[in-house]
């Protein structure tokens, strides 16, 4: 039985993961730790044994009994505070809720599991801003974080160093780039613009799109092309080493309002919200994945308008209250 446990489980990556799981592994096993209870049954994945527990990983005492009691083989680590937006709100909280809780797990594991492979999930905004010609990233660019949250996973990647280094733990890093994908929160950007989009087609109305600034350009890439990546890290990523997940591709925010209209057969028009702007932002960002493809064999399969399709049809069932058909691979 192949044990994992999955911090921050009842995410939409972590419940993306379970999905690639329970369709593409046997004879598993899953511990899910989160703050909140998962909105979405157990039932849904019958090939794989899981249990939740609904826990703070700052409760050190309670998440170290249950790490030593399950002892898993890989540990995917999603909790976090996710929002570069939020992070100016309140960087205290970022710093709790992604460096303490990281360090915390890195303990607890060290105590009571030292040899499992941990998959310290990070992200792009590390790099900050980065000349054109240095376009797209590659993992040895230096990084130079523009944000609260790029600056609290940067001392994330930095414990994972060390940790690896000093204690010999089995971590692997990735700077995960701009995720999206059927089942994301209209709190970030592209899910906001789908739900604004898929609210005017309903209405039959020609409203204007609040956003932030759309002439950032962003590296998007869907997160079932995404949770593969994890599972191929866990498998064949080397230890200590930085992947970038990526799809190699740049797109501008105003093209993406773009495409997302002419899918939905609809005019738009863009209503800048200064308040949407961040205090420091970074206008270009594009990775390179040419290492994890070269590494792991892995590779995005998933275009990026499917993705905004799949994104679009999400929101039209879930605000017309039907339940959203499975999406195939």
């Amino acid at each position: 039985m192949t044990k994992y446990l999955i911090t921050g489980s009842s995410g939409f990556v972590g419940k993306k993961f379970l999905e690639y799981l329970n369709e593409s592994t046997v004879n598993t096993s899953v511990l899910g730790i989160d703050i909140a209870e998962p909105a979405f049954s157990q039932e849904l994945y019958g090939n794989i044994k899981i249990k939740f527990v609904k826990t703070d990983l700052r409760e050190r005492e309670k998440v170290s009994k249950l790490i030593y009691d399950f002892q898993p083989k890989y540990v995917l680590h999603l909790a976090s505070y996710s929002s570069v937006a939020g992070s100016w709100r309140n960087p205290n909280n970022c710093f709790q809720n992604n460096v303490n809780i990281f360090l915390n797990l890195l303990e607890d594991i060290r105590m009571t599991c030292i040899d499992c492979r941990i998959l310290s999930v990070g992200s792009s905004d590390v790099y900050g801003i980065v000349k054109f010609s240095d376009l797209p990233i590659r993992e040895e660019q230096g990084v130079n974080p523009m944000s609260p949250f790029g600056i609290a996973r940067y001392s994330q990647e930095l414990l994972s160093q060390l940790y690896s280094d000093i204690y010999g733990m089995d971590i692997v890093i990735t700077r995960s780039f701009n995720h999206i994908g059927p089942g994301q929160s209209e709190n970030f950007t592209i899910s906001s613009f789908a739900k604004q989009i898929t609210e005017t087609r309903k209405n039959n109305s020609n409203e204007f799109i609040v956003t932030g600034d759309v002439s950032v350009v962003r590296d998007f890439i869907d997160v079932r092309d995404v949770v593969r990546a994890y599972h191929q890290l866990f498998l064949k990523g080397k230890r200590g080493e930085i992947y970038n997940v990526c799809s190699g591709c740049g797109i501008s925010l105003h093209n993406i309002i773009q495409m997302l209209c002419e899918i939905m057969d609809i005019r738009y028009s863009i209503r800048e919200d200064k308040k949407l702007r961040r205090p420091a932002d970074i206008p270009v960002i594009v990775g390179c994945n040419e290492k994890i493809k070269k590494q792991t064999s892995w590779t995005n399969e998933i275009l990026l308008e499917e993705s905004l399709r799949d994104l679009l049809k999400y929101y039209l069932y879930i605000d017309d209250k039907i339940s959203k058909p499975a999406y195939k691979n």
